[in-house]
């Protein structure tokens, strides 16, 4: 699929640019994205060349962000859904960030039936990416833009080791508190780092098990299902894993709106379908 692969490029090439940026964009905006949160001038600047690069690609027939409110439309058969800068919060402390990105063959927002690729770039102590397409997921090296094959057939492991969940505890529904506790209590170790992506790479790279919950105040979550559970759920789902809300696989589902929030899991099966069990 050579019109994919040149969403790949493009999103490797920009890395570069985004990470090279990085310490000098750490202040933040005056305004807020639709979902209410503030923007650093990092994040303006990786969803615009993301815009401008993306849709210079003849395939690309739209593009979507977190950043902004309504879909950029152009002509071509694919359209691509962003969350340009993943943890952008974690700028400040120096943390790990990411780029997610979701290639869907339906007009925004769609269903995760309709998601064809999707990929993510961590911003780590090196740049990496990992690309899911046609059942195979995949992990490069990313330096100066060019990408280096890392592991050609990326599968999270059998026995999971590791786990992640956000959110404020006192703010988790009793089922899923209980829950975590039995996962406490299987000896799992805690790796939660605030970027979906950072916490993500740990799960695909160790097993496990990463979520962000419904919360008591806040039932629907607070991630976005176009931007980050349709790709993560992807790339997980076809490393072997799998992905729920709770109830169900997050490519099930479809959102009536651009921003729409889900609660998200993604991670061993076995441990999704216990997730699944303990909050319903």
């Amino acid at each position: 699929m050579d019109e994919i692969d040149a969403v790949f490029e493009t999103v490797a090439e920009t890395a570069g640019d985004v990470r090279s940026i990085l310490g000098e964009r750490r202040s933040y905006e005056e305004g807020q994205n639709p979902s209410g949160e503030q923007q650093l001038a990092a994040d303006i600047y990786a969803d615009e060349r993301l815009e401008q690069r993306l849709l210079d690609i003849p395939a690309v027939g739209s593009y979507a962000s977190e950043e902004r409110d309504e879909v950029v439309e152009d002509s071509g058969e694919y359209h691509v859904a962003c969350d340009p800068l993943d943890g952008s919060s974690n700028l400040k402390p120096n943390n790990g960030m990411g780029t997610i990105v979701g290639v869907y063959d339906e007009p925004l927002p769609a269903g995760g039936d309709a998601l064809v690729a999707a990929a993510y770039v961590l911003y780590g102590p090196t740049t990496t990416m990992v690309t899911a397409v046609d059942g195979t997921v995949t992990e490069y090296l990313v330096e100066d833009g060019d990408r280096a094959v890392l592991d050609e057939d990326v599968t999270v492991p059998d026995d999971p080791v590791v786990y992640g969940f956000g959110g404020r505890a006192p703010d988790w529904p009793e089922a899923f508190a209980s829950f975590v506790e039995e996962i406490e209590n299987r000896r799992l170790k805690l790796r939660y780092g605030g970027a979906m992506v950072a916490d993500v790479n740990q799960v695909l790279t160790y097993g496990g098990l990463f979520g962000y919950p419904m919360l008591a105040d806040r039932p629907e979550g607070k991630l976005r299902l176009q931007f980050e559970g349709h790709p993560i759920a992807a790339i997980v789902s076809m490393a072997g894993g799998a992905s729920s809300d709770g109830s169900e696989s997050l490519l099930d589902k479809t959102p009536q709106e651009l921003h729409e929030r889900t609660p998200l899991f993604v991670g061993n099966e076995s441990l999704i379908d216990d997730l699944e069990s303990a909050v319903q």
